[in-house]
């Protein structure tokens, strides 16, 4: 079991603050974790929580356009954000003399970025976005495969039917009014984690919180998510479909519903991608890039969703005179197979995913995201603590039941792409 030391308080506002004292490096990570991702964007509105990833760079009320990374940089310390399904999250390393500056510019964006924000910074960060989607789906060999699984996997009306990048129309046609709507309404602080993990005094530290954060005022009750979140555990029936396309070589990717991070299940799931695989000692690595010399390389993971249910998706890289029949069939056979997996098997995926959970709490910045996480996702940073446990919990017979029950024919989406005659 992990014993990492935090505590919570949540301010008069509703910001939610998890402190994690660790004096060994003079070092503090600090982590803002909104509880806002693509899944809230209703029809219309897609890529916009991405599309504030960008405007949230774009200075605000104190801070100059493109400050916020001059001035950490310039500290010595290290930055970025990310956007995902479920939340969007902005990050901070300093050295710990640094911790205010830190704080004062996560909470200018918070709480003063309307002033700052203008048609043309809108009109710039559309035009990288749409650019950024040129680049990573529409011009990218097999760039497009999530969008396509999301759509297989998840109905129209489900909010994980669309990609986080959002749809090219969608971003072209956000207006101003539109955007800071969308802010008003997300970016506040009662839908907000702030973690701090590294060199501090948890009671001075909380006084500084409480001094830059405590004056922006709460946001209004959150909307509900559009569409329809609950969804059957299975697909219902198999999902095919074969694109032709300018890709080097034919790849097969094979999806599944699985339980929500949120379910007790979900390490089983996560563990049996494991075994599938992850690294040379993978079943798919094994069998069909060693011993029949079917794939190039393989690669399977489960997405940590918290929405209805989550996914679970690999892929089959096969060689320019693969039979792309060949490619599905054995992937599936291997998919099936799981229902006879062996302890030994389970035994070294766990180990891989122990190590793995290790190295993150290792390290300060990737503590401050999973007790941000835990917390946004579960309301207790301290479930962190249990997660070696829970891994621990996962056996060869509930990979088995789960492999019985959710990997079978009518809960598969199966993507194939073949080389077109002009690639």
């Amino acid at each position: 079991m992990l014993s990492i030391a935090f505590q919570t308080h949540v301010l008069a506002n509703g910001l939610t603050v998890v402190l994690a004292p660790d004096r060994s490096v003079p070092v503090v990570a600090v982590n803002l974790w909104y509880a806002v991702g693509s899944r809230n964007e209703p029809p219309g509105r897609t890529g916009f929580a991405h599309l504030f990833e960008h405007m949230m760079f774009q200075g605000s009320a104190n801070v100059e356009k493109g400050g916020h990374f001059e001035l950490v940089e310039r500290a010595g310390g290290s930055l970025n954000a990310t956007t995902w399904f479920d939340r969007t999250n902005y990050f901070e390393t300093v050295p710990s003399h640094q911790l205010d500056l830190a704080l004062w510019l996560e909470s200018d964006r918070m709480g003063w970025l309307l002033p700052a924000m203008t048609q043309e910074k809108l009109d710039n960060q559309i035009d990288v976005v749409r650019n950024e989607r040129r680049q990573r789906y529409d011009n990218q060999p097999y760039g497009d495969w999530d969008e396509r699984i999301q759509a297989m996997v998840y109905p129209p009306d489900h909010p994980y039917h669309h990609t986080v990048i959002g749809s090219m129309e969608d971003i072209g046609s956000a207006t101003l009014e539109a955007v800071e709507e969308f802010f008003l309404t997300y970016y506040r602080p009662n839908n907000a984690v702030l973690t701090l993990a590294g060199d501090f005094e948890p009671e001075a530290a909380l006084a500084r919180v409480e001094h830059y954060f405590g004056g922006i005022d709460p946001g209004p009750d959150l909307p509900p998510l559009p569409g329809r979140a609950d969804l059957p555990e299975r697909i219902g029936e198999p999902v095919r479909e074969r694109v032709e396309a300018e890709v080097p070589l034919p790849r097969t990717y094979l999806a599944v519903r699985i339980p929500s991070l949120t379910d007790p299940d979900f390490p089983v799931a996560d563990v049996a991608s494991s075994v599938l695989a992850e690294g040379r000692g993978s079943r798919l690595y094994r069998r069909l890039v060693r011993g029949e010399r079917l794939a190039n390389d393989v690669l399977a993971f489960a997405f940590p969703l918290t929405t209805g249910r989550s996914l679970m998706v690999g892929w089959v890289t096969g060689f320019p005179e693969s039979d792309p029949d060949e490619l599905e069939h054995a992937f599936e056979r291997e998919l099936e197979a799981l229902s006879d997996v062996r302890d030994e098997e389970v035994e070294r995926a766990l180990a891989l995913a122990e190590t793995g959970l290790l190295r993150q709490v290792e390290q300060l910045s990737s503590r401050a995201d999973l007790l941000s996480m835990y917390q946004t996702h579960f309301g207790d940073a301290g479930r962190l603590n249990g997660e070696l446990d829970r891994l621990r919990g996962v056996t060869s017979g509930r990979i088995r039941a789960f492999a019985e029950n959710l990997l079978a024919p009518d809960n598969r989406a199966l993507l194939t792409y073949i080389p077109s005659e002009a690639s």
